[in-house]
């Protein structure tokens, strides 16, 4: 094996080398920016979930007024602002792990787990709320 090092020139294995580097920086930052593509879509669902309910709670309580079934259409609301807000965490978790694999440090992953852990605890209880206002809307 050594044979086929010693034909070649230093300046070949270099640029080899080289290309390798540049081949990676150009992975990760596609990484990256898929990272805060995906960032931006978690955003907008929470976003386009908090504005769906601001409307949807307008109608709601205009409806109130009139008919004594608001209840419900309360525990809808909060079901579909719920559900927005889970999946807008399950985007942003998606993007911070994809974050952590551009820069894979110790810090990087120890901050990644705490996130993981904090956005998991709040989906698991909204999850849990969720469910059991969905047996109490049921009939």
């Amino acid at each position: 094996m050594d044979w086929l090092l010693a034909k070649r020139p230093d300046s070949q294995w270099t640029g080899n080398k080289e290309r390798e580097r540049e081949k990676r920086g150009e992975i990760a930052g596609v990484l990256s920016d898929a990272s805060h593509f995906v960032g931006i879509i978690g955003v907008l669902v929470i976003l386009w979930g908090v504005l769906g309910t601001i409307v949807d709670t307008a109608r709601v309580e205009v409806r109130a007024m009139r008919h004594p079934r608001a209840m419900r259409d309360k525990l809808l609301l909060r079901q579909h602002l719920g559900s927005s807000l889970l999946l807008g965490l399950e985007f942003l978790i998606a993007a911070d792990v994809i974050r952590t694999v551009v820069q894979p440090s110790l810090q990087e992953v120890g901050i990644l787990g705490g996130i993981v852990a904090i956005r998991t605890v709040i989906s698991y209880f909204l999850q849990k709320e969720l469910a059991n206002d969905k047996e109490s809307v049921s009939p």
